[in-house]
């Protein structure tokens, strides 16, 4: 750079704002206001703009050292994009393992809210039940027992709510082919705000 007297010389003023423009272009291609699917084009942009300035003695120094920078990151963005992947596909797996522990458990497995509507059922649930999945959801649990095990059911909820220790209670549901059932139930709070998670077994 010429400096006179603490003054930059014009042209030394230009190049000082050319470099300056260089930047903030590449960071806006980058990262300013560029859809997430456009990020790979903006960076192709940015490269091809640094590549041809780095071609020029008066930007190559600053170019250069940017380009590289940009080149780190590149590789940066793509090790995360594989990483995310990895992570997805193992987390995929998981859910896939984990649905087919509820679908084949023996206990009938189910998601109710505040209202004991089912949300969410198991086959063994639904067996316990007398009815198919697709015809109890919806439904509220509650109006598929007697009286006084819908009050129960309700105090339960009552004290999953409030945190206190689960407790199994024998709850009585509608006769089926003219026998009379029992259950025994446990429930507890779920992580979807204001439901719950009932674990249903077939009394002795």
């Amino acid at each position: 750079m010429v400096y006179l007297t603490g003054v930059l010389m014009p042209q030394t003023i230009n190049l000082a704002s050319n470099r300056a423009s260089l930047r903030e272009r590449a960071v806006a291609k980058l990262t300013g206001g560029a859809l997430t699917g456009q990020r790979a084009a903006n960076m192709s942009e940015a490269l091809a703009v640094l590549y041809k300035l780095a071609s020029s003695p008066s930007t190559a120094d600053d170019a250069l050292a940017l380009l590289h920078e940009l080149q780190v990151l590149q590789v940066e963005l793509d090790m995360q994009q594989e990483e995310l992947h990895h992570s997805r596909s193992e987390l995929e797996a998981e859910l896939i393992r984990k649905t087919d522990v509820i679908d084949q458990a023996p206990a009938g497995l189910m998601t109710i809210d505040a209202n004991t509507v089912l949300r969410e059922i198991n086959p063994a649930g639904a067996r316990l039940l007398g009815a198919s999945p697709e015809e109890l959801l919806g439904c509220p649990l509650a109006g598929l027992m007697s009286a006084s095990s819908a009050d129960a059911l309700q105090s339960m909820l009552a004290r999953a709510r409030d945190g206190q220790v689960p407790e199994t209670r024998e709850l009585l549901l509608p006769p089926l082919a003219g026998e009379s059932r029992a259950v025994h139930a446990t429930a507890a709070k779920d992580t979807i705000h204001d439901c719950f998670r009932l674990i249903l077994m077939a009394a002795a």
